[in-house]
């Protein structure tokens, strides 16, 4: 069973990072007979400059067909040029909710290696291994009416609606129990229940659905000023975190302080399962397109190695690779391999290619033994 792969690099660092965790993905098609097939496709400024569309109808074409996305970065210092209506037809926003990929998980785990590299102390972040399940396809960042609208005094007034329906809060946090009963049985779901209608409505719908089929798992509620406050107290105390679009997007970057970089986190986005069982998938580390690094071969490869690993798990069903390649990324970091968003001062600091072979080094080296090809056979 072929599992297509479409790999959008993007704008900024995205090509940069992305080319590694191709790499990456191909080790495990050559030395573990994983069946990826992957197609790479212009997107964004790039698309545009080569062919006058950020999205190419072939490349949306193509995307709608995979089996999942693997993205680099979207964004450029400059994209006034554009216009509106191409940015539109080009963002990441638009591939989100053309997969209906809901589910978008981010998980934080704190490198022991890396201690030094965190803003935190070591005995607080030591042991940290959360997943934030962020509610990707509704609220904010999708809910009209929206946009800059001029006043009858000249003045400019800017509207954005926060709205969920009870429908999409729920199946946001089925998936967080579900994934709950696979770790440590506990879900802390997150809100603004104290001054928001949208957040009433995400609390009362979240017990709903504890209480028809989950008291299994423990539930907890959690006012999102107060968990952006525990994510630097007390990371520990977290298993699964659902929250909605808005305060998913924004504590997953707090929390990417834990390894001391947002280079470090990986993510992916799921759709509910199609008849075969198997969701679309949308793969991309959690960094933004950071322009002003670009082409310098400094950027950090990692979370984007690591949402290769999510791809494994995930898409390829290949649970031992992602733990080999999880476990070749912490023995890289183990042994010294830095790039310069986790390097102390007087370390060595790699090149965003010289990361990469680190941890290939690391799966040559033989970290789990090898998996016999007829395991992936359909």
């Amino acid at each position: 069973m072929t599992i297509d792969i479409v790999v959008l690099p993007g704008d900024g660092i995205g090509p940069e990072v992305t080319d590694e965790a191709v790499r990456v993905l191909d080790w495990f098609v050559q030395h573990r007979a994983v069946p990826l097939r992957m197609q790479r496709r212009l997107f964004g400024s790039a698309a545009w400059a080569a062919e006058r569309s950020t999205m190419p109808d072939a490349t949306w074409n193509a995307i709608m067909a995979a089996d999942a996305l693997l993205f680099g970065a979207t964004g450029s210092l400059d994209q006034t040029h554009i216009p509106p209506d191409e940015r539109r037809k080009g963002s990441l926003l638009r591939i989100r909710k053309g997969l209906d990929a809901f589910a978008n998980l981010r998980p934080v785990k704190a490198q022991p290696a890396l201690a030094e590299s965190s803003p935190f102390k070591a005995r607080t972040v030591a042991g940290t291994d959360m997943v934030i399940v962020r509610e990707l396809t509704a609220g904010m960042y999708f809910g009209t009416p929206r946009g800059v609208e001029t006043q009858p005094d000249g003045t400019r007034r800017g509207v954005n609606t926060h709205s969920y329906t009870e429908a999409e809060i729920a199946r946001a946090a089925r998936f967080a129990f579900e994934l709950a009963r696979t770790r440590r049985g506990h879900v802390t779901s997150v809100d603004k229940a104290n001054v928001m209608e949208a957040g009433r409505l995400w609390r009362d719908v979240v017990t709903e659905v504890h209480e028809a089929g989950y008291k299994d798992v423990t539930l907890e509620h959690m006012l999102a000023d107060n968990c952006a406050l525990q994510l630097g107290r007390a990371p520990t105390r977290f298993d699964v975190v659902v929250t909605d679009n808005l305060f998913g997007d924004l504590l997953s970057d707090c929390a990417g302080a834990i390894n001391g970089s947002l280079g470090m986190l990986p993510s992916a986005a799921l759709s509910a399962p199609r008849e075969d069982g198997r969701r679309r998938a949308l793969y991309e580390p959690v960094h933004g397109s950071a322009p002003d690094i670009a082409g310098k071969g400094i950027a950090n490869p990692l979370g984007a190695i690591l949402s290769a690993a999510m791809l494994l798990r995930w898409t390829a069903n290949a649970p031992a690779e992602a733990d080999a390649l999880e476990a070749a990324v912490q023995a890289a970091l183990d042994a010294g391999a830095r790039t310069a968003d986790i390097a102390m001062p007087g370390e060595t600091v790699l090149s965003t290619r010289a990361m990469a072979d680190a941890v290939i080094a690391a799966l040559d080296a033989g970290l789990s033994e090898a998996v016999p090809e007829k395991r992936f056979a359909g």
